[in-house]
């Protein structure tokens, strides 16, 4: 198998030196990576109409080009009218060639469709060099057919990197090609 996505080849062949530079690692084997991308939706409707998450299932199966499994509710509770082993929304782990091929998809096709768009917020960094982000709407995606959608939602999408700070994922992140607002730093 020849082929490799651009992201990957890029990273492999360009980033991995470019990180030994700025943080001066000693081995290669500690230069961060991204590991996976996980993307969730949550259909908090689900409890009244059963039919939102098979659509939620089947637009997620769409955008990230990987079967999505349905997430249930360990609890219940009353007050949402949600039961124990209720479906309630939609996630896919991406890893590999499939990761880097959305991540593509997603900067170059996904993003730059979204209205007002500034930039990715740079503070959504969980300490340990994971980011998290929340995308409005699933139309942006090109795969989505906007007449089949029948309701607007959002998803989000976290990018879990093996950095050990913050800073080392943000600079792998920007230098992956995600848009952040302050790229001034």
């Amino acid at each position: 198998m020849d082929y490799q996505p651009r992201l990957k080849k890029y990273y492999s062949e360009e980033l991995v030196q470019k990180l030994m530079d700025q943080f001066s690692y000693k081995s290669i084997m500690e230069v961060p990576k991204l590991l996976k991308i996980c993307i969730n939706q949550g259909v908090g409707q689900a409890t009244q109409d059963k039919k939102l998450v098979d659509h939620a299932l089947e637009e997620m199966t769409l955008i990230a080009g990987q079967k999505a499994v349905p997430t249930i509710a360990r609890k219940s509770i009353s007050n949402f009218k949600l039961r124990e082993e209720m479906t309630i929304g939609a996630r896919v782990t991406l890893r590999k060639d499939q990761m880097y091929e959305f991540l593509e998809r997603l900067i170059t096709v996904a993003l730059p469709r979204v209205r007002d768009f500034r930039g990715i917020n740079d503070k959504s960094f969980d300490g340990r060099g994971n980011y998290s982000m929340g995308i409005t709407e699933q139309i942006i995606f090109p795969e989505i057919d906007l007449d089949k959608v029948n309701k607007i939602s959002g998803l989000d999408v976290t990018f879990v990197t093996s950095a050990k700070t913050d800073a080392e994922a943000m600079f792998l992140l920007k230098e992956l090609g995600l848009p952040f607002k302050n790229q001034n730093n």
